[in-house]
Parts: structure tokens; C-alpha cells; sequence
């Protein structure tokens, strides 16, 4: 078992930063992926970037690139989400998941272990 706990959200204005975090917690050897996920009001949960394990590739949804950096650090068991240059469409609830899956990871489906959110808001 695997628990995440995210931090770091909280009220920016529009152009400013955040870092998101998460740490895990439990059996973490041989996790294949993380990922930073977000869902708004009467919105469906959207993959914004991930990473994975061993040579540490990452990606990002198209609305993001350039702006946000998501990073892993391994002896702290720590994933970060760096966020930039926010904008007021980026507010939502964020959650940090975690899968041991190896091969296609598609989507939300493909992830078994979710933190419980931590909101971002960036005003105009």
C-alpha cells in the first residue's frame, strides 16, 4: 500500500507560482510512475504532467508546457509539481496518484493510489 499526501496549494493571482507537494508513504520501491492530476467544478479529472521512475521521463498536457515542472525527489520520497506563470483557468483541486504499472498508462483509470487534493486558486 501507498499513501500520498499533497501540500502546497492555496490563493495566487494570475502570473504568480506555486510548488505543489507530495510525499508517499508505504511500499514506494518499484512504483513506475507518478503523476499530478486536476479537476474543476463540473469538469472531468485531467492528467497535467508525469513522470516516471528509472530515467525519470516526463509529460505534460499541452496547457501546461513551458509553465509548470513536475520532478521527483527519490531519498525524500517526494514529488513536486513547480507552477508558473499561473493562470485563473489552471484553478482546481490538484491531486498527486501513483501507479507500480508498467507498459501504456492512459489515464486516470491506469493509477492506483490517490492523495486527497490540495486546491489551487489564481485569480484574475
Amino acid at each position: 500500500q501507498v499513501q500520498l499526501v499533497e501540500s502546497g496549494g492555496g490563493s495566487v493571482q494570475a502570473g504568480g507560482s506555486l510548488r505543489l507537494s507530495c510525499v508517499a508513504y508505504g511500499y514506494t520501491d518499484g512504483l513506475n510512475c507518478m503523476g499530478w492530476f486536476r479537476q474543476a467544478p463540473g469538469k472531468e479529472r485531467e492528467e497535467v504532467a508525469r513522470i516516471y521512475a528509472g530515467g525519470g521521463s516526463t509529460d505534460y498536457v499541452d496547457s501546461v508546457k513551458g509553465r509548470f515542472t513536475i520532478s521527483q525527489d527519490n531519498p525524500k520520497n517526494t514529488l513536486y509539481l513547480q507552477m508558473n506563470s499561473l493562470k485563473p483557468e489552471d484553478t482546481a483541486m490538484y491531486y498527486c496518484a501513483a501507479t507500480y504499472r508498467r507498459g501504456i498508462i492512459t489515464g486516470p483509470a491506469d493509477f492506483d493510489y490517490w492523495g486527497q487534493g490540495t486546491q489551487v486558486t489564481v485569480s484574475s
